[in-house]
């Protein structure tokens, strides 16, 4: 079993900066995929970003550019560095974690971007 904590989230101006973390904790090892969704009001979840355990990254058209996603394997740890805020990216974010065919996900954390 595979536990998520995710912390980061909060009230940012449009414009600025906010970094969001996930860590994976329980009896794990290599994990495949970490990344990160989010789900609008009304709107389907949508992939954020990921990155795969052999590095390659992933990233949503509306984010490419602002949002940077990392990981740290012996951590089990992955960051979700966001700049350039825009009011619509405000929902909330969940952490996901792929390991041994099982998908795994975070209580999720709040990003508000307003003036």
């Amino acid at each position: 079993q595979v536990q998520l904590v995710e912390s980061g989230g909060g009230l940012v101006q449009p414009g600025g900066s906010l970094t969001l973390s996930c860590v994976a904790s329980g009896s794990i090892f290599n994990i495949y995929a970490m990344g990160w969704y989010r789900r609008a009001p009304g709107k389907e979840r949508e992939l954020v970003a990921d990155i795969i355990s052999g590095g390659s990254r992933n990233y949503a058209g509306s984010v490419k550019g602002r949002f940077t996603i990392s990981r740290d394997n012996a951590k089990n740890t992955v960051v979700l560095q966001m700049n350039s805020l825009k009011p619509e990216d405000t929902t909330v974010y969940y952490c996901n974690v792929r390991y041994c065919r099982e998908s795994y996900w975070g209580q999720g954390t709040e990003v508000t971007v307003s003036s």
